[in-house]
């Protein structure tokens, strides 16, 4: 019975990749793969309208699709059809995602936890690919751009530019751009001080794991402060001036007060999740300096473990 059931996932199918790119700098999507595939006009647009190429995770047939900087290409070896990555994405999808803002410019999005900012190598399932699809409602040639990103297991404000100028523009000085980026942490045990401030580097090893080093790394900047306390756990707002990958769950731990449910850099433990939410984001807008503020109110959960 096992050895059916192991059959029977093995025989589900799979998209196979041929060929992946990271883009560099805005461009068309023609011109992008004439350049990297070094082929005729028609084989591209074949390979556009065999469903071949996606863009982020998602099939695109326009040859003359605008690219941002950090888009990732792949190349399908065979058509990629809704159907088939419904097979291949054997998830729950996740409830409808909220739109917590939207002008000409942005869209911004209360991101679930457990859903990627964008699709990876192991998930097809984003929230990128959420907001195209909302966005392409109105208009297939909309589409939204990267700036951000949070952690898969972190819910919370995350936003898009809806063209590559804005996107390129915020992405080169993000953080000269962004006012204020908080977040609430359910974090284990008492912390060291009802507030501080921690600045030290962070380097990442080839497992993907980022740990706090003594001389190399990039600088991050944390300021927390306790809300609230109960039953050996604490309720934290959390500020950051930078922002490392993994940057608030690293520090956290280094300090002896990992994020509960956690189990990438501690356990997981009875929490269901990630006690991480991106509650609020200003930054300014980089061509009329217009302030723009986005919020998302603390999940009721965090505020439960305190309250009975």
């Amino acid at each position: 019975m096992k050895n059916d059931k192991r059959k029977a996932f093995d025989n589900k199918p799979k998209i196979e990749y041929t060929a992946t790119f990271k883009v560099k700098r805005s461009d068309e999507l023609l011109n992008f793969l004439l350049e990297k595939l070094n082929t005729s006009r028609n084989n591209v647009k074949n390979l556009l309208s065999n469903h071949q190429v996606l863009v982020n995770g998602s099939v695109v047939t326009q040859y003359n699709f605008m690219l941002a900087k950090e888009d990732e290409i792949k190349l399908a070896k065979k058509p990629v059809t809704d159907n088939t990555r419904r097979q291949v994405n054997k998830k729950k999808r996740p409830p409808k995602i909220e739109i917590l803002y939207e002008d000409e410019d942005f869209i911004a999005i209360n991101k679930p936890n457990g859903l990627l900012s964008v699709e990876s190598d192991k998930d097809n399932e984003s929230a990128f690919n959420y907001v195209l699809m909302f966005m392409q409602e109105k208009s297939k040639t909309n589409r939204p751009f990267v700036i951000h990103r949070i952690d898969k297991e972190t819910s919370g404000v995350l936003v898009f530019a809806k063209s590559p100028v804005i996107q390129s523009k915020l992405r080169l000085n993000w953080n000269d751009f962004v006012l204020t980026r908080e977040y609430f942490a359910v974090v284990k045990g008492k912390m060291p001080k009802k507030e501080d401030t921690i600045v030290c580097n962070l380097l990442e090893d080839q497992n993907n794991m980022v740990f706090v080093s003594n001389k190399d790394g990039q600088k991050s900047i944390t300021h927390y402060e306790v809300l609230k306390e109960k039953d050996g756990l604490s309720l934290l707002r959390v500020l950051i001036d930078t922002g490392r990958k993994n940057q608030i769950r690293v520090v956290l731990k280094y300090l002896g007060n990992p994020i509960c449910g956690d189990d990438k850099y501690d356990e997981r433990g009875p929490f269901k999740r990630l006690m991480l939410h991106a509650s609020k984001l200003s930054f300014k807008h980089p061509f009329n300096n217009k302030e723009i503020t986005i919020e998302s109110k603390m999940p009721s959960t965090f505020m439960s473990y305190f309250q009975k």
